[in-house]
C-alpha cells in the first residue's frame, strides 16, 4: 500500500481538498441526475396514464352518443 496510515490516505499527499472535492462533485452530480431522472420518468408515466384515461372516456362518450342517435 502506498499510504502508511489512514491519515496519510485521507490527506492524499497534500491534495486532499481537490481529490475529495472531485469525488464529492462527481457523486453529487450522479445523485442529482438519478433523482431528476426518476422524477421525470414518474411524471411521464402519470401523463401517459392521464392521456389513456382521457381517450377511454372520449371513446365511451362517443359510443353512448352514437347509440342514443339510433
Amino acid at each position: 500500500m502506498q499510504f502508511d496510515s489512514l491519515t496519510d490516505f485521507l490527506n492524499m499527499g497534500g491534495y486532499a481538498f481537490y481529490v475529495w472535492l472531485s469525488y464529492g462533485v462527481t457523486f453529487g452530480s450522479l445523485a442529482i441526475l438519478i433523482i431528476l431522472s426518476v422524477r421525470q420518468k414518474r411524471k411521464v408515466l402519470i401523463d401517459i396514464a392521464k392521456k389513456i384515461t382521457r381517450e377511454q372516456r372520449l371513446k365511451e362518450t362517443r359510443g353512448k352518443n352514437s347509440e342514443s342517435k339510433t
